[in-house]
């Protein structure tokens, strides 16, 4: 019958959020070889560090906000009628977390340790922030709706 659950998918509904949000990124952090003690709190400041941190937190999602707008003002696309513009900012957020592509454009444009393991803490603190405030925005955008209109 369709309403019977084999055990193996018992077992793949019971493994899956341990599997999605636990172990996958411990193994992609682990991989990245990010080092938090070799950069110290004067790597957090510096102009590569701030410049990937604005760069993903607030440069990629402003480029995908403004041509989505493009796109819809020019009549390429619609906005979906059961999802708004906080919606899509909140989406857009959600393309700063390119931990993967930046963890290996890094590689390629720094040779200096140093800056290699501050731009890597960097895409780390920028991924978890746009994640973060990327899943608030979503979370929490028909409450924030309803209470500006």
């Amino acid at each position: 019958s369709k309403d019977v659950e084999s055990p193996l998918q018992r077992l793949e509904h019971i493994l899956h959020p341990w599997v999605a949000f636990v172990i996958i990124p411990v193994f992609a952090l682990v991989n990245a070889g990010v080092s938090i003690g070799e950069v110290g709190f004067d790597g957090l400041t510096s102009t590569v560090t701030l410049g990937i941190l604005l760069g993903l937190v607030i440069g990629k999602p402003a480029g995908i906000v403004f041509f989505s707008w493009l796109a819809v003002r020019l009549g390429i696309a619609s906005i979906p009628t059961d999802m708004g513009w906080l919606q899509i900012i909140g989406a857009s957020l959600l393309g700063g977390i390119g931990f993967t592509m930046s963890i290996f454009i890094t590689g390629l444009a720094f040779s200096d340790d140093l800056l290699i393991a501050q731009s890597k803490l960097a895409i780390l603190i920028a991924s978890l922030a746009a994640g973060v405030i990327g899943f608030l925005i979503i979370r929490f955008s028909r409450e924030i709706e309803s209470r500006l209109w």
